[in-house]
């Protein structure tokens, strides 16, 4: 197979999506580093390759990123505390998110000549609860420390892109959801703890009642938008949503996935909201990505289940 990509770096690419990246990248990359602390991850999701080298670290490593950035010519940038860490830990969630996203930049902007793309993975949290649904790129609202985090990385993004000219690409996933996802991730999505929920025959866990909406991405669709962002020229210092801009409530999402697992509800057990539980409705506008580049999800929400329950049946954690 043809080497689309260079010498790639993913920070991150131990954890769900990041693992899938590396998937996909490697029959077409000349070279892949990764770098995950593994906090939260596993080295074994990283799959074997003479041509993939793998460092246990943070990222957040000034001499690390000086010695791994020079011959580097894409940079996927999917490391980060999640929601739920963020809200624990502030500092944590400055430091990882923000401060070591900027050092990224800045590093990349110094040791990278050959540099054809820095992409990085933003979400849809910084939307909050949004006043247009489905929501486009120009609105956002940040209620909780993750999106301040996250949302402040893309800013620094767009500056780099404009004072220094650096290929910038910033992504909004929405929920992404699929093979991959491992319940033994204690911040897991709603997906897996659901399947895992439903295999022990026990009530489904729903925080507040059960209503509030999201719009959940195929992880292939995530992944394809990723790939297709670190190649074409047109995807050079945009911001793109990337969701399927259809609502699924969390009720819905238990029902559907009782079915898919054979399993009867039980009924959901419900408990109060937490503190990073500020979001009633999510649903994206991805139509800027579908003009600009081509990218459309392919997967619909039932159909991505089924193959997230057919991949969990398997018992292993190949995909």
């Amino acid at each position: 197979m043809t080497c689309l990509f260079g010498n790639v770096l993913v920070t991150g690419g131990a954890g769900f999506i990041g693992s899938q990246l590396l998937q996909k990248l490697l029959p077409i990359s000349e070279r892949i580093t990764v770098i995950d602390d593994c906090s939260t991850s596993k080295r074994e999701n990283v799959p074997v390759s003479d041509r993939l080298t793998f460092i246990e670290a943070s990222y957040v490593d000034e001499k690390l990123l000086e010695r791994v950035l020079p011959s580097v010519t894409h940079i996927y940038h999917v490391a980060c505390r999640n929601l739920v860490m963020s809200a624990d830990n502030m500092d944590d969630d400055f430091h990882v998110n923000l401060y070591g996203g900027y050092l990224l930049l800045k590093k990349a902007k110094e040791l990278c000549p050959h540099l054809h793309r820095f992409v990085y993975t933003s979400t849809a949290s910084v939307y909050g609860n949004a006043d247009v649904i489905p929501t486009p790129e120009s609105s956002y609202q940040t209620t909780i420390p993750y999106a301040a985090s996250k949302l402040s990385m893309e800013h620094y993004c767009q500056v780099y892109h404009r004072m220094h000219q650096l290929p910038i690409v910033v992504l909004r996933l929405s929920n992404v959801y699929g093979p991959g996802q491992l319940t033994t991730n204690p911040y897991c999505g709603v997906v897996a703890k659901f399947f895992e929920t439903a295999d022990q025959c026990k009530p489904f866990m729903i925080y507040g009642d059960g209503t509030q909406t999201r719009d959940y991405t195929y992880v292939d669709d995530a992944i394809e938008a990723l790939l297709t962002t670190g190649l074409h020229p047109d995807a050079v210092g945009n911001v793109f949503n990337v969701g399927t801009g259809v609502e699924t409530s969390v009720n819905r999402l238990a029902e559907v996935i009782s079915e898919i697992s054979g399993r009867t509800l039980l009924g959901p057990t419900f408990y109060p909201k937490r503190a990073v539980d500020v979001v009633y409705r999510r649903c994206l506008d991805a139509s800027f990505l579908r003009r600009t580049l081509g990218w459309e999800p392919k997967t619909g929400l039932a159909e991505g289940l089924r193959k997230t329950d057919q991949w969990r049946k398997k018992g292993n954690r190949s995909v």
